[in-house]
């Protein structure tokens, strides 16, 4: 009848959508464990990065690593909750929904049952409308086919109208379960993104930025600069000096030569003055 086939849409509604979202629900939750898994990786990359670099940015970045660690112990509690509080009780409700129709299907019987008992009775008046015995035995069996009927209708309504509480109570409860995870979880990301935020920001470039010039000119890197700017002179500038020094060589011969006639000339002059004075005393 129409309340039996409402009954029965209303497991059948149940068992479509709640399979539906037990399936995505936990698809959620193993792409978040991916995520975490992911996140672990980044963590041991971004430490091993860490230690070939310079000073600030090694501390920042392994502060950051640290911080993000934290955020993937709390996405794994995400994941545990997930699982225990919307998931399985989602995945619960195949069991529940297989009961259901096992009352559904004992009602149909029991009415059944009765239906086939009255059109029993029916026949055994018509072939037998003067044997009282057999259709005593009839009315019998109609009437406990009835009764089993009503019993597991009023069974059956009773258990739907529980299921119905239920499943709207249950729904409310995990949609409130997977908002407050989710809002912990987010909560908690906030404060460790936060503190994350602030490692990163605390680098200090231009520290860091001397370390990585120190390493690059050693401490004997001026006179190693002096040497090499001598030795790179360009041809012209090597010319000129050449030629400095070569005047200086000329400029010092000739006064040289200088001297040394300015010498033979007074030797000259002695010897003319002995010689006049000899010629005299004769």
């Amino acid at each position: 009848d129409t309340q039996t086939r409402q009954l029965q849409d209303a497991v059948t509604n149940v068992e479509k959508h709640f399979g539906e979202l037990c399936q995505i629900f936990a698809g959620y939750v193993r792409k978040t464990a991916r995520l975490r898994d992911k996140a672990d990786q980044l963590v041991n990359e971004i430490n091993v990065y860490a230690s070939t670099e310079t000073p600030n940015l090694k501390l920042g970045l392994k502060n950051f690593a640290e911080e993000f660690a934290k955020l993937q112990d709390y996405r794994q509690a995400e994941v545990e909750r997930l699982e225990a509080k919307v998931v399985e009780p989602l995945k619960a409700y195949g069991t529940i929904v297989k009961l259901k129709r096992d009352d559904l299907k004992a009602t149909l019987t029991a009415r059944n049952r009765e239906a086939k008992q009255l059109t029993q009775l029916e026949r055994t008046r018509q072939r037998n409308p003067s044997d009282r015995h057999i259709i005593s035995q009839a009315e019998t069996e109609l009437q406990r086919a009835t009764m089993d009927a009503t019993r597991t209708t009023r069974h059956l309504e009773e258990t739907i109208d529980n299921f119905e509480k239920q499943k709207i109570k249950d729904i409310k409860t995990i949609f409130s379960e997977f908002i407050t995870i989710e809002m912990l979880f987010h909560g908690k990301a906030l404060e460790v993104y936060t503190a994350a935020y602030q490692n990163i920001q605390k680098i200090d470039e231009e520290e860091d930025l001397e370390v990585f010039r120190n390493s690059l000119y050693p401490p004997d890197y001026s006179s190693r600069l002096d040497i090499v700017r001598a030795n790179s002179k360009s041809p012209l500038q090597r010319s000129l000096s050449a030629k400095c020094v070569s005047g200086t060589g000329q400029v010092s011969t000739c006064r040289l030569r200088r001297d040394q006639q300015a010498d033979d000339d007074e030797e000259d002059e002695d010897l003319d003055v002995r010689e006049e004075n000899n010629f005299l005393k004769k």
